[in-house]
């Protein structure tokens, strides 16, 4: 589309917008028509660690949606010279999990617990071994039942509890609402009845009721809603807390809230059967939509989440995987300044991803552990970063970004074996997104390493998942009828480009070596945790 018509777009009222909380960032984004992105705008912001708890403060969350919010109406003004003032449909989405839970005036009863910390692990078992279905520790359900078992005073007042999507979905429209993708990773989905699973509901209601709480599960649970299906409008509340200038009307049309993996999975189009996809940034998680249920369950390996049109997905999931690495790069640049050298920092990303290229396929004996928090794949609690070599291993620059990538994938690796060799798992397409991916031709080459399989970028990878939640806003105004899938493919992946990479057998073979390396030294990483305090 021209400049001018996307600017009467606007004018129009037609703009759509999705915008989605990531870990370090919030971002928002704006489509035109033909769902391509028209402007953008971010919030950087980063948890803190309170009383051993990984936590945003509520006033940080509304801080930076507005932040985020402004930054794009800025962009808006800037490109098309008009000011932002009416939106025909928007979705939220999120970072899954974690637990934010009110009473029945609507206060916050405790601080945000997200999904990062694992806190959680004897809910977590206990609920597994109950249902027979994994229940990983970040998820809903394991935070509300570990507070339980804590004997935590507010848990006998909770009258609401839901995911940072839900919540602020919740304060634009005043719907206590889910998308199933998100919900999902709250409490198990029967995907036959597109809703909670009612016999697991029954379970843990029985589980708990000698506490003799005055509510039921399905009672505190936000109502599961489908893509596609009204999740309410804007209020004039929720208007002005997202534009406190009061210059946004009220009425758009609200998305169903989903997580960032139902939005992942939308801006790689991976939604239909055989498909998949791997979101690599601060965490990493991969993706399959599967033909069938798994054969058992995985708990602590595998999650079961879905499609945000309910179809069943497995999903291999690691709490680390950038973050250590974005810390080795500020050093990087640190040392440069103190050189008197001037830092373009997309420079300095660009300059040391290639060079991973021209590493040893085996990182050259070099092995780092990039556990700033806890993996549960790997049975870690807690996270110790770490970078370990033996004397005589092949200290260069591009072997140590080339490890500090590998690694940021091991984890990943461990949970997709499973998929892969246990239960012969057949994806036709994997589709990669997130900022590992920025720089294509590096992340599709170590991604595919890891997984021995082709692994594709599409040219909106970059955008991932505020696109995808913008383009799940524009599905409920213009789906007219089409299942996602096929409306994803016909109206807004027809014409995409796509690149590719297969591995080649140099590289999966050194991969595997440094993966062997890697999973020894789980030990290494174990023991620092257990010495370092």
């Amino acid at each position: 589309m021209t400049k001018e018509e996307i600017k009467s777009e606007i004018e129009s009222g037609k703009a759509i917008v999705g915008i989605e909380f990531g870990s370090t960032r919030i971002k928002a984004v704006l489509i035109d028509s033909t769902n391509a992105p028209a402007a953008m705008g971010s919030h950087t912001w980063e948890n803190s660690l309170v009383n051993g708890i990984w936590t945003y403060s509520q006033e940080e969350i509304i801080a930076g949606l507005q932040s985020a919010y402004a930054d794009l109406k800025s962009d808006v003004q800037k490109k098309f010279g008009v000011t932002l003032k009416k939106i025909r449909a928007l979705g939220i989405s999120a970072m899954m999990h974690g637990y934010l839970a009110f009473d029945k005036n609507g206060s916050l009863l405790v601080p945000f617990r997200t999904w990062r910390n694992t806190i959680t692990g004897a809910a977590s078992e206990k609920l597994s071994a109950l249902f027979n279905y994994p229940i990983p520790e970040r998820w809903s359900i394991s935070h509300l039942y570990q507070a339980i078992l804590n004997n935590e005073e507010h848990v006998k007042d909770v009258s609401f509890f839901t995911t940072l999507a839900g919540f602020i979905h919740w304060k634009l429209t005043g719907n206590k609402v889910l998308g199933i993708g998100d919900a999902s990773g709250m409490f198990p989905i029967d995907t036959a009845t597109k809703d909670y699973n009612k016999n697991f509901i029954s379970k843990f209601d029985s589980l708990v009721a000698d506490k003799k709480f005055s509510w039921k599960l399905e009672e505190i649970l936000p109502k599961v809603l489908l893509a596609g299906e009204d999740a309410g409008t804007m209020t004039t509340e929720g208007a002005k807390l997202l534009d406190p200038s009061g210059e946004l009307e009220a009425g758009a049309k609200m998305a169903p809230p989903e997580g960032d993996a139902g939005t992942g999975m939308v801006a790689t189009n991976s939604v239909a059967k055989r498909t998949g996809n791997v979101s690599a940034g601060t965490s990493v998680f991969a993706m399959v939509v599967l033909e069938k249920d798994l054969s058992k369950a995985y708990s602590g390996l595998i999650d079961l989440v879905t499609t945000p049109d309910g179809a069943l997905v497995a999903m291999a999931h690691a709490n680390n995987c950038m973050g250590e690495f974005d810390h080795w790069v500020s050093l990087f640049a640190e040392v440069i300044k103190a050189t008197n050298g001037s830092v373009d920092m997309n420079k300095l990303y660009s300059t040391l991803l290639l060079s991973a290229l021209k590493g040893d396929k085996d990182c050259g004996g070099l092995l780092p552990f990039n556990y700033l928090s806890g993996e549960s794949i790997t049975a870690l609690t807690e996270g110790r970063p770490l970078f370990v070599r033996t004397q005589h291993a092949n200290f260069t620059m591009a072997n140590f970004i080339r490890a500090q990538l590998c690694t940021a994938l091991g984890a990943l690796r461990t949970g997709m074996d499973i998929l892969f060799d246990k239960e012969s798992v057949k994806i036709d397409s994997l589709t990669g997104h997130g900022g590992f991916f920025k720089t294509a031709e590096v992340g599709l080459s170590i991604m595919s390493a890891a997984l021995h399989t082709p692994v594709s970028a599409l040219e909106t990878a970059g955008e991932g998942g505020p696109w995808g939640m913008a383009v799940l806003a524009s599905y409920l105004v213009n789906g007219n009828g089409k299942s996602l899938s096929e409306w994803l493919e016909k109206e807004v992946f027809a014409a995409s480009k796509k690149t590719t990479v297969t591995p080649k057998q140099e590289d999966i073979d050194g991969f595997n070596t440094f993966f062997a390396r890697y999973t020894k030294g789980l030990a290494i990483e174990k023991a620092a945790i257990d010495s370092i305090e």
